[in-house]
């Protein structure tokens, strides 16, 4: 069985490692690496879709960074308890036309006995920046 340490029950130090682990993937923007941190039948909420399974996590995560364009993000650790995580989180990214966007909320996550994330639930907000607002990334 596949493993994703650390492992809950989480503590404060374990469960920062987690979602520095989580923010370090999506910002490869490799949608089977971050795909890899959730169980098969892992169900998903983000915004207005609901879906479940790597395969449409993987097609979903394409369809993101195919136009969320130079997509940088930051997580930080909100809450935990045993087996769940919740994180406030900021990305920036432009779009085919050039115009900036912040997003940020909150994700809640639940994780199994092997570290794998078998449940996300995100509440996004999106608003239009100019690219010398940005304040995520090196390339600002």
């Amino acid at each position: 069985m596949e493993t994703r340490p650390p492992l809950p029950p989480f503590t404060a130090e374990s469960a920062r490692q987690k979602v520095h682990a989580a923010q370090d993937a999506w910002n490869t923007r490799d949608p089977e690496r971050v795909a890899s941190a959730y169980t098969d039948n892992s169900q998903w909420r983000n915004r207005d879709e609901f879906f479940e399974g790597r395969d449409a996590i993987v097609e979903f995560l394409r369809r993101k960074w195919a136009r969320e364009l130079d997509y940088r993000l930051s997580k930080e650790l909100w809450s935990f308890t045993e087996n769940r995580i919740s994180v406030r989180f900021e990305y920036e990214s432009h779009d085919a036309e050039g115009q900036w966007w912040r997003s940020h909320g909150n994700e809640h996550w639940e994780f199994d006995e092997h570290g794998l994330m078998r449940r996300r639930d995100a509440s996004i907000n999106d608003y239009a920046i100019e690219q010398h607002e940005r304040r995520i990334g090196a390339d600002r």
